[in-house]
């Protein structure tokens, strides 16, 4: 279904792109083909901030039957929406209709926890409401609509994974509470607030993801293991709502960082509190302020969020003090394009010059892990090992691609963990590095907490 992917380079803006000497541009150029080419994703459209203007845009490869590569086009981002629905929260305290401190009994008073609960928290992900999605891919139930107060229903009545303010834990839920709060204190769907109060003013063409979809969109994809890049069959309606509700070019949301540079849209105090790490009670960091990921780099502060859906990801990295951004979007939900295209063109501008610091590991579920990867390529799939939405999620043909994608490669040199465990929507995450002598692949698994933990899930995709 998909085209060869061409590092031949479609649709730049000449007058932004001359911002970049031709030998910058030819060196983002190979960084992005040599991305797709590596991990399979069909295509990619990126955008760069320098010096605080947008100074290239360009799509690449395969967008989608019938399309040909659009810097335009509307990719989901998903996740990296969660800043716009926190954005939303701030103006509607500048206008006097709520605070980040309320209780979200206030507003939302038929959940777990809802006294106990601050608006903050929810934007922070310290509230300790279970994440509904945790998994790299869409189960059962998403093949249904579902409304916010479904998902409420579901997981926002459960019992809380920990006190208010005393962990960090992503969680999708908590966003479906927040942008609820939006439409309740607003008076407004939160998609016309969001354009009214941000889209529009900024210029951005942006949509409800859920819309984003069939004939001149770009087509999402998926993949099993090493396996053929297939189609992906987007989830229902109403899924990722609040917590991951716009679809946009890559100049669109680079008009976004622009205006997180110049402190436009949201008052200065309204982007630094954004930006500000919200710690724990007990003074722990979070590296996480108001839907955004902090961090430094060299010692200048970053500001980022990626992002997945159905079909897609996407990364947003931002630079305020250098005034530089870089965003990448991608149809596909499997690999690392997007961030390796945003850490790579941004070491083009900004290199980095000392190491990152290695990880701590978790002997008795790596060694579970290597033996669940052990069956996925000889073919013979211990069941007892999975949960149930691990079991639809590796229907015969998914089980299939993984054992004749996987078995050719024979053993691999080398499988290590990557980064620490972290717990997300009741699992924990633990992802590895699979290498071999001309191939670098990536399991990333859930798995119910406990040295026999079931496996949520387990996904093996190039690295």
């Amino acid at each position: 279904m998909f085209r060869t992917l061409l590092a031949a380079l479609i649709v730049a803006t000449p007058a932004a792109a001359q911002q970049l000497t031709p030998a910058e541009t030819a060196r983002v150029d190979t960084i992005v083909s040599d991305a797709l080419k590596s991990s399979g994703v069909p295509s990619a459209s990126v955008a760069i901030v320098r010096d605080g203007r947008i100074v290239f845009t360009r799509a690449y490869g395969d967008q989608g039957p019938g399309m040909k590569a659009n810097a335009d086009a509307k990719y989901q981002i998903a996740s990296v929406s969660k800043q716009f629905t926190a954005a939303a929260l701030l103006l509607l305290e500048d206008e006097g209709k709520l605070s980040l401190d309320d209780k979200v009994a206030k507003w939302v008073p038929d959940i777990t926890g809802a006294d106990r609960i601050s608006v903050r928290q929810l934007l922070s992900h310290t509230a300790g409401i279970q994440d509904y999605w945790p998994q790299d891919y869409d189960f059962a139930a998403m093949e249904k609509p579902v409304t916010p107060q479904q998902i409420l229903d579901r997981w926002a009545k459960k019992p809380l994974d920990f006190e208010p303010g005393t962990a960090w834990q992503y969680s999708n839920t908590g966003y479906v509470v927040a942008g609820m709060i939006i439409e309740k204190a607003s008076g407004m769907k939160l998609l016309d607030y969001l354009q009214k109060k941000i889209l529009k003013p900024l210029g951005m063409q942006a949509m409800d993801q859920d819309y984003a979809v069939g004939k001149g969109f770009p087509q999402g994809t998926h993949r099993f293991a090493l396996g053929p890049v297939r189609p992906a069959r987007p989830a229902a309606h109403g899924w990722l709502w609040a917590a991951g509700e716009l679809a946009m070019s890559a100049s669109d949301l680079a008009k976004w960082d622009i205006a997180r540079i110049d402190r436009k849209i949201l008052s200065p105090e309204d982007w630094a509190a954004q930006e500000s790490e919200v710690k724990l009670a007990d003074g722990s960091p979070t590296h996480y302020g108001l839907g955004v990921s902090l961090g430094a780099r060299e010692g200048t502060p970053v500001v980022e969020h990626g992002g997945e859906a159905v079909g897609f990801l996407s990364e947003n990295f931002v630079l305020p003090e250098k005034r530089f951004a870089v965003v990448a979007l991608v149809n596909a939900d499997f690999g690392g394009a997007p961030g390796d295209i945003t850490a790579d063109i941004t070491n083009l501008f900004f290199p980095v010059t000392s190491p990152q610091p290695a990880a701590s590991l978790d002997q008795q579920r790596d060694a579970l892990a290597r033996t669940l990867f052990d069956q996925l390529r000889t073919g013979k799939l211990d069941r007892a090992l999975l949960t149930e939405d691990a079991n639809y999620y590796f229907t015969p043909q998914a089980t299939a691609d993984y054992h004749d994608s996987l078995a050719p490669l024979g053993d691999p040199v080398r499988f290590t963990p990557l980064g620490k465990p972290r717990l997300r929507g009741g699992f924990v995450n633990r992802n590895y590095e699979i290498v071999y002598n001309d191939k670098r692949l990536v399991a990333i698994t859930y798995a119910e907490p406990g040295a026999q933990g079931k496996f949520e899930q387990f996904l093996v995709q190039p690295r």
